[in-house]
């Protein structure tokens, strides 16, 4: 028997030549190459008389080689191997270009086995570039048992030089040969009605028919989801053995804050804050995800907790995931709490300021360290930094960064400290509530779905081409009356996309960067100098410096700047209640999320505003994700119908999570998320180390290094 963790370039038919191809797909030993699913299956399930045949028909034909040819076109060094092959009810042609092999290999006499697409040319039909099958024997042809040319035939993920045909000449025969140790106990199967392992892997690449590829499908992510709830669990219950500064919840203290907010909070805010606080009273680390829409008000609502905090003599630390949004982030704690007394202080790469304004780096960490400055807002410099804290009870991450225990760790230098501090992770990507639970399993979760009271509902405009200059029309008059406007400009398309691809770390983003940089300059161009000349355009991009990206949303924010022109890469998060329109071309290449998270920097004044999605096609052709947008306001539902329109793999970004695609796509079936999060729960009760799961410990382990939705 052959062993899944034989590497592949032990197998006989894997030479030097296709050993990197393989790699290049991700094939290193025989558990990957079983665990390559089919994208698709060709349906040669029938097998179709010759003299049924019709034009463009995809069709398996079985019969005899009654006469075959080799023709050279030497002025286009073309050869053409034509094929009349016959059976009961008539006869067909077959050709195939450049493969002179053919000819020897299908002799007249050969009963053949084709498999194609039927073309009709002047002549009439005839099959182009069929693969083939030889049958021997003298049994019926009905009965063979065919690799590529009969029933269900799998098509692979394929690289150049790997094909679909190479693939299954691979993988067939290894199903009968390998040994596949089921790591699933016999219980959870039968209570769940999963197929055997070894019976899943035949069915997936080898169905009869289409339904049992799909019951192999669902015991096979079953496997990846398990192990993703397993880890999840096993996540949370290291950061429960783990200690943190308890944070005594102050009823007086809190009523008296809110009561001073210039706004009153929503019922899900207050929720929200409550789940919040009661987190930080335990003695071990909150591990908790505020999930609300944008413009929901989740900066609020971290603030009470801070408050809290800085009243029982801690610190906390806001981190964002880019310069721009830590200065709004000073900015509006600092305005909220100014009344508090509590001391707050920006850190990042290109500033340092504190309450009483700009200081020196030096200075400012030393105010950190001694404990004087109660919230430190910055990057993820600050881990680097060489920043200490006095006393740091809370973390705050806003967007983007998933933050482990090690990161944490990293914040509480002094290792006489025994803690570590409670975590706040927050996300302005709405995700319904159970795959959010699938996805950050180890978090705890509170929802913010209501908006803030008194905020109007933006109006969202598709403009086809035909309706830019009424809109350019629009925005002006709208300049004119005092308001601003965003602009936000599609990534450009690469020169050789494939490169951009795959590239790697650092020079990946900077291939991004330019792209994007690129976009936005063209599109300054247009609107500074065509469109609108008689207005103040500036622009802002990922190549910029952060001193330049700072100045420029200062004085975009102070009302110096009519119309900003952006990527979607650069984090435009800042609060510009005086910004109304939303400007977003091409918008039908974005996504319903992004799209939403756009339109949500605008309506966050007492002006009503628009947003304005800019398409290239023509009014009847426009998609679904544009006019979705058009009917709610709502990022929930608008996340559940992305997800419907683009599949989990887009919405979640499988590229970057590492989860196997079955998994990927099984995030939508929420029933056999259930399943997993159920097994996983009994498996870990039952036994904490795993101890009578050796296979699902071991497999554990590799895909913890694969897995990572950050």
């Amino acid at each position: 028997m052959v062993d899944l963790t034989l590497p592949i370039e032990k197998l006989k038919n894997v030479g030097a030549k296709n050993l990197p191809r393989l790699n290049k797909l991700g094939i290193k030993t025989v558990r990957d190459l079983l665990w390559h699913f089919p994208a698709k299956y060709d349906d040669y399930s029938r097998i179709v008389a010759i003299g049924d045949l019709e034009p463009d028909q995809r069709a398996n034909i079985q019969g005899e080689v009654v006469k075959i040819n080799v023709r050279r076109i030497f002025p286009r060094r073309l050869t053409i191997i034509d094929a009349i092959i016959q059976d009961d009810s008539g006869g067909i042609k077959a050709v195939w270009f450049n493969q002179p092999y053919i000819a020897n290999a299908l002799p007249e006499g050969t009963r053949v086995s084709l498999a194609g697409t039927v073309k009709l040319d002047k002549h009439g039909l005839y099959l182009s570039s069929p693969t083939y099958e030889k049958i021997h024997g003298d049994e019926n042809y009905y009965s063979y048992n065919l690799t590529h040319t009969q029933g269900l035939v799998p098509v692979y993920p394929e690289t150049e030089g790997i094909t679909s045909k190479y693939l299954r000449f691979l993988i067939k025969p290894l199903l009968e040969e390998v040994a596949v140790p089921d790591p699933l106990p016999e219980d959870v199967r039968n209570r769940n009605g999963f197929l055997e392992l070894r019976d899943a892997l035949h069915k997936v690449h080898y169905p009869s028919i289409l339904e049992e590829s799909d019951r192999a499908k669902e015991r096979l992510a079953f496997d990846d989801l398990l192990l993703f709830q397993i880890k999840a669990l096993l996540e949370r219950r290291k950061i429960n053995q783990l200690k943190s500064l308890p944070v005594r919840f102050d009823k007086e203290l809190i009523t008296d804050f809110i009561a001073k907010l210039p706004f009153e909070l929503t019922k899900d805010q207050k929720v929200a804050a409550w789940e919040i606080l009661k987190d930080l009273e335990k003695s071990y680390p909150m591990n908790r995800l505020l999930e609300g829409d944008v413009g929901s008000g989740k900066t609020v609502v971290a603030l009470i907790a801070a408050v809290q905090a800085a009243q029982a003599g801690y610190q906390t630390v806001f981190m964002a995931p880019t310069e721009v949004l830590a200065h709004q982030h000073f900015q509006t704690i600092q305005n909220l709490a100014r009344h508090t007394g509590i001391q707050v202080g920006l850190l990042t790469a290109g500033t340092a300021r504190s309450t009483t304004g700009e200081t020196k780096k030096t200075d400012l960490k030393k105010q950190i360290a001694s404990g004087r400055v109660k919230i430190v807002i910055g990057t993820h410099a600050l881990i680097q930094k060489g920043v200490s804290f006095d006393e740091l009870a809370l973390v705050v991450i806003d967007e983007q960064h998933r933050f482990g225990v090690r990161q944490r760790a990293a914040l509480v230098k002094d290792a006489s400290k025994p803690s570590v501090p409670h975590l706040l992770s927050m996300t302005a990507t709405p995700i319904p509530r159970t795959l959010a639970l699938t996805i950050y399993g180890d978090l705890d979760i509170s929802l913010i779905k209501e908006k803030p009271k008194n905020r109007q509902k933006i109006i969202t405009k598709i403009v086809p081409p035909s309706g830019r200059q009424e809109s350019h029309q629009f925005i002006r008059s709208q300049v004119k009356e005092g308001r601003q406007v965003f602009v936000i400009c599609p990534r450009i398309e690469l020169a050789d996309p494939d490169k951009e691809v795959r590239s790697a770390g650092p020079q990946r983003k900077l291939n991004v960067l330019w792209a994007d940089m690129k976009a936005v300059q063209e599109e300054y161009k247009k609107l500074s100098e065509l469109v609108f000349p008689d207005l103040k355009v500036a622009m802002l991009h990922g190549k910029m410096k952060p001193k330049e990206k700072t100045q420029i949303m200062d004085r975009f924010k102070e009302g110096f700047i009519d119309i900003l022109v952006s990527t979607s890469v650069v984090e435009v998060g800042v609060d510009v209640p005086n910004a109304t329109i939303m400007m977003i071309e091409n918008a039908d290449r974005f996504g319903l999320a992004q799209l939403h998270q756009f339109r949500g920097r605008i309506g966050r004044g007492e002006h009503q505003s628009t947003c304005l999605l800019f398409t290239s096609t023509a009014e009847k052709s426009i998609n679904q994700r544009l006019k979705a947008l058009t009917d709610t306001d709502d990022g929930f539902i608008l996340a559940e119908k992305d997800m419907a329109i683009r599949g989990p793999g887009e919405f979640f970004g499988s590229q970057q999570s590492g989860l196997p695609d079955l998994a990927m796509a099984a995030l939508a079936n929420v029933e056999l998320i259930k399943k997993a999060r159920a097994e996983a729960r009994t498996m870990l009760k039952q036994d904490p180390n795993l101890v009578q799961y050796p296979l699902i410990k071991q497999q554990l382990l590799r895909f913890q290094s694969l897995v990572h939705f950050e």
